[in-house]
């Protein structure tokens, strides 16, 4: 009996036939097995679409309805799904299907002919077309690494059918994609595209597109030598067939996605991806790509076509990137400049050849040198020069991979005081560079710069002139906020010489109009405001024992000023310095609370005053046990912060959620009462967001600090009995008793004991007294 594929009787692969095809299986009006069998008032089954083209044509002439089987007239249209007959159709070309893959599976392992070979690979072929699931079945038969081998046969019809099998067996499929990729299977297929047959090259060119549409595979067909020399190549020959010329390009295009193609391509000749890239790609992009322009031998004529389709772009990019950009856009116009034509581009988009001047020495701008000499020159000039060669200098700093270098030339030719003398300088312009320039080097030399305001109070107040100007929010305030909150933060003197200029009155309000929409400064608003945020912390870093500056920040009420900024999503600078400074106040509390005498209540109030009746107004802290207030004794309770602390736990900035957590273990500390701090933290639903930090594992740090607070939560019963069962706690404190530092690891032993994970008999560790 004749097989059937796909619906129809085929002869050609009858040595592949397992189980035989039924009658009832076909659709008398197509002779095609039925995919949706209906069946009629007659009994008749039909498929659908063939039926009910039956009734269309009968409509459409005017003969009346009948059943093409019974010629019985029918009195209506109505097709019920058969749905029984359905299942078996589709079991049974399961079956098929599985059995004669298996066949043809068979017929590939063992030395068979080269027509039983063909045969197999032609079903494989037919299979794959059917579904997606099929392609599966044929990866999960084993089938794709049998036909790799074959792509090695000696015959020339069995290494084309197998192209053309893989390419069917890839497509749609990326496991199918890998598994194709696997071994040296890439370069076998490559080698068609230059040594083999017409047709062999033009299925080899389709299976390297197929493939080249997975992303993940892009570098590894990169990798392959010559495989782009290749593929450039053919893209652009006159001779090959169009197909694989087309295939060839698109595949080309595919890679694209991996930047080592990119620049492998502009080796060979094919520059418009890097210049692509080079003008639309993201700045680390477009400095990468400039760089390789510069790398690059170019002919004349490619020299033109750069200039003119990039040379505005790397021209921009030397006027306003950073310095390492500057440097590989001057690099690459030095190389495109260097043919008369392309040069004669490059100056009508604007183009300055001396704008980054190089010695014949290999001295560069951040030579220690040079910068020494420009150093000197800015103390011995005019105002004009010394703007200039500040300028210069902020440039040189704006760059992490130079600033070191100028920084350590300004330590080693103590310069640090002339140059702040330039914050007092007349000239808005001298002004501004040499306050951008001691911002760029603030992060690393803040205790050199105190030192010098410390010698000259009078420069460190001309800085809070200047962030007091109140015509907008200018260029420099942002870089003069930015300098002074980089000075040592725990530095007393020069909080306490800004708290005596009045500076906090001024800064604090510039908080607050920005904070309300009333102050605009563009891109310059943020960082800005950044700075102050900063600036106006250092009073909480100074608190200790220190009754002067804890009237300071009663007086600005800096508890709620800090809870509202804490709000401020987005600004990750000023929720980070915002919930550091509200762990700062709060540590403060147990020693500004007032303590109220004992009551006559007897035994159990002396016990438990937080069960005393609380007044709005003169009310006991459940966790200071005093009367406590945001602005008196900075209390998070009475100020309402520990929701807002507990919603940072989830940000996605680890120091956002780290300084959080920090703020709201100060309600854990040694002498308060744990358990009500405990309470609180579930009133505000908090445990369980500290949980998820610790068993997140994020940083180090934050290990550190959740595992402190876990083991103070867990001292409470009733929810180390409810924490005992979960597993993803008891595994993150297992793993920081077992890979945490000394003090991490006694306190997880704590921890586990309390969830019954340890023995609580002798400890592991000495103790060494209370954490």
């Amino acid at each position: 009996m004749a097989d059937v594929q796909d619906g129809h009787y085929d002869s050609s692969t009858d040595s592949l036939r397992v189980e035989p095809i039924y009658e009832s299986f076909l659709c008398p009006l197509t002779k095609q097995i039925m995919r949706d069998p209906v069946t009629l008032e007659s009994g008749a089954t039909f498929e659908r679409e063939a039926i009910l083209k039956w009734f269309q044509e009968s409509d459409s002439s005017g003969r009346s309805l009948i059943c093409p089987i019974t010629r019985k007239e029918l009195s209506s249209t109505e097709l019920n799904p058969s749905i029984a007959l359905r299942n078996t159709i589709d079991e049974w070309m399961h079956r098929n299907e599985a059995a004669k893959l298996d066949v043809a599976r068979k017929s590939l392992t063992s030395e068979n002919s080269e027509h039983d070979t063909l045969q197999a690979l032609e079903y494989v072929v037919e299979i794959c077309q059917r579904s997606r699931s099929s392609r599966h079945v044929v990866r999960k038969l084993g089938l794709i690494s049998l036909i790799s081998e074959l792509l090695k046969n000696s015959s020339t019809k069995v290494r084309q059918k197998s192209l053309e099998s893989l390419c069917f067996v890839a497509k749609d499929d990326n496991d199918n994609k890998d598994e194709i990729a696997a071994g040296d299977n890439i370069r076998t297929i490559v080698k068609f595209l230059s040594h083999g047959h017409v047709q062999e090259k033009e299925q080899a060119a389709s299976l390297l597109y197929e493939l080249s549409q997975y992303k993940p595979l892009s570098e590894k067909i990169g990798s392959v030598p010559g495989a782009i020399l290749i593929l450039v190549g053919l893209s652009s020959s006159k001779i090959e067939n169009l197909l694989t010329v087309d295939r060839a390009d698109k595949t080309l295009v595919n890679l694209e996605s991996c930047e080592k193609n990119v620049r492998q391509m502009a080796e060979n000749g094919r520059l418009q991806p890097l210049l692509r890239l080079l003008l639309e790609g993201s700045a680390d992009t477009q400095l990468s790509m400039a760089a390789y322009v510069g790398e690059l031998v170019l002919t004349n004529e490619v020299k033109v076509f750069v200039a003119q389709t990039a040379g505005s772009a790397l021209v921009n990019i030397m006027k306003s990137g950073n310095r390492e950009a500057r440097e590989a856009a001057l690099k690459a116009l030095n190389q495109i400049s260097s043919y008369d034509v392309s040069a004669k581009i490059l100056i009508e988009a604007g183009a300055n050849f001396q704008s980054i001047p190089l010695d014949h020495n290999r001295q560069t701008l951040v030579s220690e040198e040079i910068v020494h000499n420009l150093l000197h020159l800015i103390s011995n000039t005019g105002p004009a020069t010394e703007c200039k060669l500040l300028q210069v200098l902020v440039g040189l700093t704006s760059s992490s991979t130079t600033v070191q270098g100028i920084v350590d030339a300004i330590k080693s030719s103590g310069a640090t005081v002339s140059l702040i003398q330039f914050i007092e300088a007349p000239q808005r312009e001298v002004r501004m560079a040499s306050i951008k320039l001691l911002n760029n080097i603030s992060p690393c030399m803040g205790q050199e710069l105190a030192e010098a305001f410390r010698g000259n109070f009078s420069q460190l107040s001309s800085l809070i002139r200047v962030i007091a100007d109140n015509n907008g929010i200018s260029e420099e305030q942002a870089p003069a906020a930015g300098l002074v909150a980089d000075l040592p933060l725990q530095d007393s003197v020069l909080t306490r010489r800004l708290v005596e200029d009045g500076a906090f009155t001024t800064i604090i309000s510039k908080v607050i109009m920005i904070r309300q929409g009333e102050s605009r400064g563009g891109r310059f608003v943020n960082p800005f405001l950044e700075g102050l945020v900063r600036i106006v912390s250092r009073i909480t870093f100074i608190l200790e024992d220190d009754p002067d500056i804890i009237a300071v920040a009663r007086e600005y009420n800096l508890t709620a000023l800090f809870s509202d900024l804490l709000q401020m999503n987005g600004l990750d600078t000023v929720q980070i310095v915002s919930a550091t400074a509200l762990g700062n106040l709060s540590g403060q509390s147990k020693h500004l609370t007032k303590i109220l005498p004992p009551p006559n209540g007897g035994l159990c109030f002396s016990i438990f005053p937080c069960l005393s009746q609380k007044s709005v107004e003169t009310g006991v802290c459940r966790v200071h046990h005093g009367i406590c207030s945001s602005r008196e004794s900075f209390c998070l309770l009475e100020g309402k912060v520990v929701e807002k602390l507990v919603a940072c736990l989830d940000h996605n900035n680890e120091k956002v959620v780290e300084a959080s957590l920090t703020a709201l273990s100060t309600l854990l500390d040694d002498g308060l009462d744990i358990d009500q701090g405990v309470m609180v933290l579930c009133d505000a639903e908090g445990v369980k967001p500290i949980l998820d930090v610790l068993c997140e594992n994020r940083t180090e740090a934050l290990r550190q600090r959740a595992v402190w607070a876990v083991e103070r939560i867990l001292r409470t019963d009733e929810i180390a009995y409810e924490i005992s069962g979960n597993q993803n706690v008891s595994t993150a404190l297992v793993e920081a008793f077992r890979h945490g530092d000394f003090r991490t690891r006694q306190i997880a032993e704590r921890a586990l004991k309390h969830v019954d994970k340890l023995p609580n008999f002798s400890g592991i560790f000495s103790k060494i007294g209370a954490q």
